[in-house]
């Protein structure tokens, strides 16, 4: 039996479902989420579909020591093969300090616990999204955002986002693949990899909220050129690619998953 052991943040949500259902296969499960209720029940739906050896733990990743017990637990399950974060707040679910704390400053809480554990052949995927991509590259907020354990972090995010949800979304989601491209040779160093994925208009309970409360994200469908939502399914194989041994040279990218949204805006020229 494989000790291999992958860590799913937001564990019961539709793509840490999905991702768990994958790797779950090969491997020791440990989901982490806010809700214990949410977490048994995903608990059980795995174990109907067969994947049996599933640990949980309720985790706020904002909180040093809930995080720290989370890397506690893992150690005690396995060899550290995967860590997924998909753990995040998307613009209608909190205020702009709240999503900064959790999407960015959450981030580089998570991988400080965890990369005492890593080691060769471990890979890490953090879930960025599609509207990192619609926040300049160059700017002032650059290099806060590679720092995102900072003392003033959030407060230094406030500055740009101005109380905006939506572009304190989207500048801590480019956050998370910056921070995967700069940890890439600390991981590396290590005989690990770290690697973004950013989905695009993607149908989970967190997709379907947004997209209700949001013109723009049927905008975006609007000029997605698969012409379609991605399911939680589609993002679960990519990352599980990423986690795997083929995709062994691969690290500090980001990978877009988004049906075309991002290139097809580029060429517009928006």
């Amino acid at each position: 039996m494989t000790n291999n052991l992958f860590v799913i943040t937001g564990g019961s949500g539709g793509m840490g479902k999905a991702t768990a259902e994958i790797v779950g296969k090969d491997g020791i499960v440990l989901l982490a989420d806010m809700s214990e209720e949410r977490l048994v029940a995903t608990k059980e739906e795995l174990a109907a579909k067969g994947i049996t050896n599933v640990h949980y733990q309720t985790v706020d990743i904002t909180s040093k020591e809930n995080v720290a017990a989370l890397a506690e637990k893992a150690a005690t399950l396995g060899t550290l093969k995967g860590l997924v974060h998909t753990a995040g707040l998307s613009p209608t679910m909190a205020d702009s300090r709240r999503i900064t704390e959790v999407n960015l400053v959450g981030t580089g809480i998570i991988l400080d616990a965890f990369l005492p554990l890593a080691t060769t052949g471990t890979a890490v995927v953090l879930v960025s999204s599609m509207s990192g991509y619609m926040v300049p590259r160059q700017g002032p907020y650059i290099d806060v955002l590679k720092q995102p354990l900072a003392e003033n972090a959030i407060d230094a995010m406030e500055q740009f986002a101005q109380g905006n949800p939506g572009t304190a979304y989207s500048m801590s989601k480019l956050g998370v693949q910056l921070i995967a491209e700069d940890q890439a040779w600390t991981w590396g160093q290590k005989g690990a990899r770290i690697n973004s994925l950013s989905p695009g208009s993607i149908n989970t309970p967190m997709g379907r909220q947004e997209a209700a409360q949001q013109k723009q994200m049927q905008a975006m469908l609007q000029i997605t050129p698969l012409q379609r939502e991605g399911e939680s399914s589609e993002i679960a194989t990519a990352v599980a690619f990423l986690l795997s041994d083929a995709a062994s040279y691969i690290t500090g990218i980001d990978l877009r998953v988004d049906g075309g949204t991002i290139a097809n805006i580029s060429k517009m020229g928006q």
